[in-house]
């Protein structure tokens, strides 16, 4: 294994994910580089422990933790980050699949720019279409005021004349960083349990001077909601809940009372029209 960058640690966060965690890990161990691989599950009842315990015993790269509840995203990325060492850190989801090279090649880009950097990659579905959430901007809160449903709509177009595309925001379903600006940052805001998290660290890397990219010549194929599908309401709850946090946390101080009165009206009315379309689609 090449160290001329350092090794990679990669963080896997898994919830019930017995369908995807398979390939996921053993994508990971046959990346070039990886050094540690830290799966923290959040109180999974499938056969998602069991696959994990497999590849642990195959190959001491792979540590676990499991997690008796499910404490959240951001607090279990943050015990994965906690339980390695190596300089580069890399969150992958349990549905990603990394090609061997995915991660080296952030990392490449990441030391041409550096080292002070959060990297994300260009994400697409198992449809072959691209996820927009690869690339976002931080939310308009203004904009939200007067539509909510535009409000909340933060991706950005793809630039293909840019192999390293600056935005706001990156995924955090792959997200590579130092260990040194994470550790220097705080790591993840423990006060998220689902959603918005990713938003959140990538704005206090960008206020520490750091710089946001995603890399447009790496594409990872994204299996995306696995473990979240049978709870969409959950799901939508937690995530307008993290933007009311993320206004507060970044935005708040700077407003009337009648202004955050109505971004809180605005983001839970999206929230009601969400679990509405969503009971529909469930009949």
């Amino acid at each position: 294994m090449s160290t001329a960058n350092g090794g990679i640690a990669a963080v896997v966060v898994s919830h019930q994910s017995a369908g995807t965690i398979d390939a996921c890990l053993a994508r990971l161990r046959a990346a070039a580089d990886v050094a540690e691989i830290r799966v923290v599950d959040n109180a999974s009842t499938d056969a998602t422990l069991e696959i994990v315990q497999r590849h642990a015993l195959a190959d001491p790269r792979v540590r676990f933790i499991a997690n008796p509840d499910n404490p959240g995203f951001a607090v279990a990325c943050n015990q994965g980050a906690a339980a390695s060492a190596a300089p580069w850190l890399a969150f992958v989801n349990p549905d990603l699949q990394v090609e061997p090279d995915t991660l080296v090649r952030l990392r490449a880009h990441a030391v041409s720019l550096g080292g002070e950097v959060l990297l994300g990659a260009d994400l697409y579905g198992e449809d072959g279409v691209y996820d927009g959430a690869a690339r976002r901007r931080d939310p308009d809160f203004a904009a939200m005021l007067r539509n909510p449903a535009a409000g909340t709509r933060l991706e950005v177009p793809r630039d293909p004349a840019l192999a390293l595309q600056p935005v706001d925001a990156v995924s955090g379903a792959l997200m590579l960083v130092p260990r040194a600006l994470f550790q220097r940052i705080g790591g993840f805001d423990e006060g998220y349990r689902l959603h918005a998290e990713d938003l959140d660290l990538c704005r206090r890397a960008r206020q520490a001077g750091a710089r946001v990219a995603v890399a447009n010549d790496v594409a990872v194929l994204h299996v995306r909601g696995v473990s979240s599908r049978a709870r969409p309401l959950f799901v939508e709850w937690h995530k307008h809940r993290g933007l009311w946090r993320y206004f507060r946390r970044f935005e708040a101080a700077r407003r009337g009372p009648l202004t955050r009165a109505a971004v809180f009206a605005a983001i839970w009315a999206h929230f009601a029209l969400a679990a509405l379309r969503s009971r529909l689609r469930r009949r």
